[in-house]
């Protein structure tokens, strides 16, 4: 009898195997969570998505069968089309990774509620507070300025090529967004900050001035390349980016100028530095979630504290770099340190624009006249009625990503200028 019946369970199990009733081979096939990116893995931004949400499903034991990865997919209606179908083949949690998904994402997360939607760079979370809709960022302002911090003891070993003690700089910006804005900036600052170091202990005065450019696209390798040459021949001898192809460090290898790239490794000799955004963090939150788990907040922001902003040299640093960023990374884990720290930079009052629908206040310190406007360091500012101009210890700095996680900060300061 204890035979038969296991004979009949067995034979149960493979008609259900069979019509596809339960897993078979030993997997769970129940769809889980799903990833959509605008582009493949081709761009070096949607590449570290897809790689970070890989080793995510891996970490928690979820199969090939049990996550999808959609790429390829527009700013458009193609984005809720995916979504939705990504809904009706069973996922859970679906996220996507561009900033003119939202919109898309919002509308997918109204119809379907029993679905968790989750959205980097977006900046809408909050404010429709639903309870199936998610933004994500993280601080990578620190890696880009820790990676700045690594330019600017490139350019020290650089010193003839700076013109009356001052290096001219070069970065590739897709759009003129906060995001994009806040990562050149805290680049800059990053630099200019070693160069300061340097010239304390040894009475010099090396400065640095930069030229950005927008491209108008996130991943356009043909004009991100030209963007990148048209600097070069304007005079940068070093230049980073925050554009997702291959094309400015391609033109930054062919004439021997160094780069900083973002999300990964591009170039060879050229490279200096890189940072990105470590995803794995969040994606393993996210299948918590929808197996079970805490709830993901609304609005999240990694640090680097949490190892969720990451940065690494490439071939191209000078001697003892590594040691050196470490130490200044240490200082930006313990607060003696501040990315945005306002006495390290000034900025025209007309340079103050508008950050969440809401205008700025602006009260300069120090106030001063340039070419007719005033300048100053920043002693107040509001984002949406919060005071951002904060104070830790003796330091006064701009406090990124706390009103929301998506960067906000959009001021254009004294050294950079737009071409």
């Amino acid at each position: 009898m204890k035979k038969l019946l296991t004979l009949l369970v067995a034979a149960i199990m493979a008609v259900a195997c069979c019509f596809g009733l339960v897993g078979c081979g030993g997997e769970d096939d129940t769809p889980v969570v799903a990833l959509i990116t605008l582009h493949g893995r081709s761009s070096t931004y949607d590449k570290n998505f897809i790689e970070a949400f890989e080793t995510a499903c891996a970490n928690k034991g979820l199969n090939k069968k049990q996550y999808a990865i959609v790429s390829d997919i527009e700013e458009d209606a193609s984005c809720y089309n995916a979504a939705k179908d990504l809904v009706d083949q069973g996922y859970k949690g679906i996220f996507a990774d561009s900033f003119g998904h939202e919109a898309y994402m919002i509308q997918a997360a109204t119809e379907f509620t029993d679905v968790q939607f989750y959205h980097a760079t977006g900046t809408s979370a909050l404010s429709v507070n639903k309870a199936n809709f998610h933004n994500a960022f993280a601080s990578i302002y620190e890696g880009r300025y820790l990676a700045g911090y690594a330019a600017g003891l490139k350019l020290l070993t650089m010193t003839d090529k700076a013109v009356d003690n001052n290096f001219q700089l070069g970065y590739v910006g897709a759009h003129p967004y906060a995001e994009v804005i806040s990562g050149y900036t805290s680049w800059y600052l990053g630099v200019v900050a070693a160069l300061n170091e340097y010239n304390a202990e040894n009475s010099t005065a090396y400065t640095a001035t930069m030229e950005v450019t927008y491209t108008g696209t996130w991943y356009g390798e043909t004009q991100e390349k030209t963007a990148a040459e048209t600097l070069i021949g304007n005079g940068a001898v070093l230049i980073s980016q925050h554009a997702d192809s291959m094309g400015a460090p391609t033109a930054c290898e062919n004439a021997n100028v160094p780069n900083v790239a973002y999300n990964g490794t591009t170039g060879k000799n050229s490279l200096v530095a890189y940072s990105k955004i470590n995803w794995v963090p969040y994606f393993e939150k996210m299948i918590d979630q929808v197996q079970g788990g805490a709830a993901v907040e609304t609005d999240w922001t990694g640090t680097i504290a949490t190892d969720s902003v990451q940065w690494a040299l490439g071939a191209g640093a000078a001697a003892g770099t590594q040691a050196k960023v470490d130490a200044v990374q240490a200082e930006l884990i313990a607060g003696t340190r501040k990315v945005f720290d306002v006495s390290t930079f000034t900025v025209k009052a007309s340079a103050i624009q508008s950050v969440i629908d809401d205008p700025l206040s602006f009260t300069p310190m120090s106030a001063f006249t340039l070419d007719g406007e005033t300048v100053g360091h920043i002693t107040s500012l509001t984002v949406s009625g919060q005071e951002v101009i904060k104070t830790a210890g003796t330091i006064r700095y701009f406090d990124e990503s706390v009103v929301r996680s998506a960067p906000y900060f959009q001021m254009i300061i004294e050294g950079i200028t737009i071409i």
